[in-house]
């Protein structure tokens, strides 16, 4: 188990024992692939017909007509289809298609996503949006800038507009009538138990430094979300102080509320308790990656 001591124990505080197991158990590498339909260059039904062809089993999920988990097929056997190649589909975990599901992107709209790279997210919008709304994807890190430059060219997601910046740094001039804040985080909710670095990278440092940059992303989030619109706060953290701690401190300083997630199929979900009612904390299975979603309303 290379899970750091110290995490088991912040687990343990914050969930119970019983529970802490169980997120544990769920860090084991063996989950399915999973992925999700580009509708801007395919169709579902096109999808399945090319599936049954390459005799590769899948299931569905409830809440997305476009994701898929893959039962008898790894990532390099999808990579090697044309499907994959002609970006018709885009490898993601099904955790990390609920925010853009909780959003609900629109037509016509103004959109940011704050923190874009790799671009799974933002992509998805795209898609979700019919390719109608005008979607600007934040990204600072050079090489990671490239990789979301690929993959939203691939995607054919020209309603895209790429900015280099740290979001944070964002002038207070510009407003959006929906935000996507998919925060760095400290990844405690997509830990392997084999990785053997993990106790190397993952340290009480790293989540301090996420704390610190999530509160400034989500701060400026809200400054520059029109007034009576929506926006998600979002992180593949399971642990407090990245999620409902972070957006209690923001909301008590903002003029902002939680608007309570609800969409069909959200029953289907490994929820693991959250304390700020209205919110979605995803437990880690062997299907999904531990993430937590909350969406806010900005006051008028």
């Amino acid at each position: 188990m290379a899970i750091p001591e110290f995490l088991i124990e912040k687990l343990e505080a914050q969930y119970g024992s019983e529970l802490k197991d169980k997120i544990v158990e769920g860090f084991s590498p063996k989950r399915k692939v999973t992925f999700r339909v580009n509708t801007l260059k395919s169709t579902v039904e096109e999808i399945k017909g090319i599936l049954k062809n390459e005799n590769i089993e899948f299931e569905k999920v409830v809440w997305s007509d476009e994701a898929f988990i893959l039962t008898n097929a790894c990532e390099e056997n999808i990579q090697k289809l044309e499907i994959y190649e002609q970006g018709k589909i885009y490898l993601q975990s099904l955790s990390s298609m609920l925010p853009p599901i909780v959003l609900k992107p629109e037509e016509g709209k103004d959109i940011l996503d704050m923190a874009a790279a790799p671009g799974g997210k933002t992509t998805q919008m795209a898609a979700l949006s019919n390719n109608k709304a005008h979607i600007t994807a934040c990204e600072m890190n050079n090489i990671r800038i490239e990789k979301l430059k690929y993959n939203v060219e691939k995607q054919g997601a020209s309603c895209v507009y790429i900015m280099q910046k740290d979001s944070r740094q964002i002038d207070d001039f510009f407003s959006f009538d929906q935000i996507l804040l998919d925060s760095p985080c400290s990844g405690s909710g997509t830990l392997n138990s084999e990785d053997a670095n993990a106790e190397k990278y993952f340290t009480n440092k790293l989540i301090e430094k996420s704390t610190k940059s999530q509160y400034a992303l989500l701060k400026k989030a809200l400054k520059i979300l029109k007034p009576g619109h929506k926006m998600v706060y979002s992180t593949c953290s399971i642990l407090k102080e990245e999620n409902e701690e972070i957006v209690r401190k923001v909301l008590k300083e903002a003029k902002a509320e939680i608007v309570p997630i609800e969409f069909e199929g959200i029953e289907d979900l490994p929820i693991l308790p959250v304390s700020l009612d209205g919110t979605v904390c995803v437990a880690p299975t062997d299907l999904y990656e531990g993430f937590y979603i909350a969406k806010i309303r900005k006051l008028k």
